[in-house]
C-alpha cells in the first residue's frame, strides 16, 4: 500500500518533538539552574527524571508495537507530553517540577516509540530517519537563535511553553496523517516469527542487535553528560553569553550536515565501521570541551559534538531495521537513547559538583571505550560467524 500523503512528514514532525532533548539539553539545564534556581545536581536530576520515564514507557511500549493502534497511541503520547511540559511551566517547587518532567517523559516515551517503530517499517528507514534528524537540525538552528534570548527576557517558563507547542503540533500531525498500513507487523508474520524455533543464526543475529543497542546506550550517556553542561562550561570559563550562544547556533548549523551526509553515504559506508568511529570522535571532542581554557578549541569541539551522535546513530538505525524486520528493535530507539541520556545529566552534575568540569572529559573517554567495545563485538560477530550473513547497508 502506498504511503498516505504527508505521512512521512507526520513521522518527521513527531521525531523532532520527541527527540528535542538531543538539541535542547544545554539551554534546558541552564534554564533550570538560572531561571528556576536549582543547582547543577538538581537540574541534572530533573532532566534525568524526564529521560528515565521516557525509557520506562519505551521499554513497555516497544514489544507491543505490533498490536498497538498506532495513530491513537502515538497521538496520546504527545498529548500527555504537552500536559507535562505545561505543568513544568507553572511549577514553583522541585517536587512539582520533578513530577512534571516525569509526566512529559512518559508521554514522549510512548509516542516516540510508536513513531520510530513506524519509521522502521517504511521502505527506506535509514533515509527517513536521516530526514527526521535533518528536520531536528533545522529546528535546532531556530531554537538556539531564538529561544535563549527569549528565555532571558520572558523567564524560564517560556522554554516549557515552546515544548508544549511542539508536542501539540506533533499530536495533531499524527492524528491527521498517521501512515496507512503501518500498524506494526502483520499478525501472520508476527505469529510465524514467534512460532518458529530459533536456529543458531537467529540467536547470533539477536546478539548482534544487542551489541548495537548497548553501544548506542553508552554513546547516549556521553552525549547527554557533556552536552547538558556545554553552555554552562562556556559561561563558567568566562567566554561570555554572546559567544556561547553563538556556539549553540553553530551547533544547530553543523547539525544540518550529518543527516544529509548519512543519507548520501548510505550505500558507501558500512554501518559497523561508522559505529567504531563514533565513540572515538566522542572521546576526543569531550576532552577538548571539558579541559579547554580558550574559546576557539571549545567552540569547535562543542559545534561538532552532536554531529558524531547523529551520524553514527543514523547508520545504526538503518542496520537495526534490517536485522529485525518486525520493527521492535527500532521501536526501542527512545529507550536506547534516553536510557543513556537519563544517566548523563545526573552523572555530569555529580562530577561537576565534586570534581569540576575537567572530570567530564575524563569520564567521557572511559564511557566511549565501553561503547567502542560493544560495537567491536558487533563487528567481531560478522567476522567470526560469516554464516550470519548480516545485511549490508548497501
Amino acid at each position: 500500500m502506498p504511503p498516505r500523503q504527508g505521512s512521512n512528514g507526520a513521522l518527521v514532525v513527531a521525531h523532532v518533538a520527541g527527540m528535542i532533548d538531543l538539541v535542547a539539553l544545554p539551554v534546558w539545564v541552564n534554564t533550570l539552574i538560572e531561571g528556576f534556581h536549582f543547582d547543577a545536581q538538581r537540574a541534572g536530576a530533573l532532566a534525568t527524571a524526564y529521560l528515565a520515564c521516557a525509557v520506562l514507557c519505551s521499554v513497555v511500549i516497544a514489544p507491543l508495537f505490533a498490536r498497538l493502534p498506532g495513530r491513537l497511541a502515538s497521538a496520546l503520547g504527545f498529548a500527555l507530553a504537552a500536559v507535562g511540559f505545561g505543568l513544568a511551566a507553572h511549577a514553583t517547587t522541585f517536587g512539582a517540577m520533578f513530577a512534571a518532567h516525569a509526566v512529559a517523559g512518559a508521554g514522549v516515551g510512548c509516542g516516540l516509540s510508536v513513531v520510530h517503530g513506524a519509521i522502521g517499517k517504511t521502505a527506506n528507514p535509514h533515509r527517513l530517519f536521516a530526514m527526521g534528524h535533518l528536520a531536528l537540525a533545522v529546528f535546532g538552528v531556530l531554537y538556539f537563535a531564538a529561544v535563549p534570548p527569549l528565555v532571558t527576557a520572558q523567564g524560564g517558563s517560556f522554554l516549557f511553553l515552546v515544548f508544549v507547542a511542539l508536542s501539540l503540533v506533533a499530536c495533531i500531525a499524527l492524528v491527521v496523517a498517521w501512515p496507512a498500513g503501518l500498524q506494526g507487523i502483520d499478525a501472520k508474520d508476527a505469529n510465524a516469527r514467534f512460532a518458529k524455533p530459533r536456529v543458531s543464526g537467529r540467536t547470533q543475529l539477536e546478539r548482534g542487535c544487542w551489541s548495537a543497542i548497548a553501544g548506542i546506550v553508552f554513546m547516549a550517556i556521553n552525549q547527554a553528560m557533556v552536552f547538558s553542561f556545554a553552555q554552562r562550561i562556556g559561561l563558567a570559563r568566562g567566554f561570555g553569553a554572546a559567544h556561547v550562544n553563538a556556539v549553540l547556533v553553530a551547533v544547530g548549523l553543523v547539525n544540518l550536515l550529518p543527516p544529509v551526509l548519512a543519507a548520501l553515504l548510505q550505500r558507501r559506508f558500512d554501518a559497523r565501521n561508522v559505529a567504531l568511529a563514533g565513540p572515538l570522535a566522542q572521546a576526543v571532542l569531550a576532552l577538548v570541551i571539558g579541559t579547554s581554557t580558550t574559546f576557539v578549541p571549545y567552540a569547535i569541539a562543542a559545534s561538532l559534538w552532536v554531529f558524531a551522535m547523529i551520524f553514527t546513530h543514523t547508520f545504526l538505525f538503518g542496520l537495526l531495521a534490517k536485522l529485525d524486520r518486525t520493527g521492535r528493535a527500532v521501536a526501542c530507539t527512545p529507550a536506547m537513547l534516553m536510557a543513556g541520556s537519563a544517566v548523563g545529566p545526573l552523572l555530569g552534575g555529580v562530577l561537576i559538583v565534586r570534581f569540576g568540569f575537567g572530570a567530564l572529559g575524563i569520564a567521557a573517554v572511559g564511557i566511549a571505550l565501553v561503547s567502542f567495545l560493544c560495537f567491536g563485538r558487533l563487528r567481531a560477530l560478522a567476522v567470526a560467524q560469516p554464516g550470519l550473513n548480516l545485511p549490508s547497508t548497501h
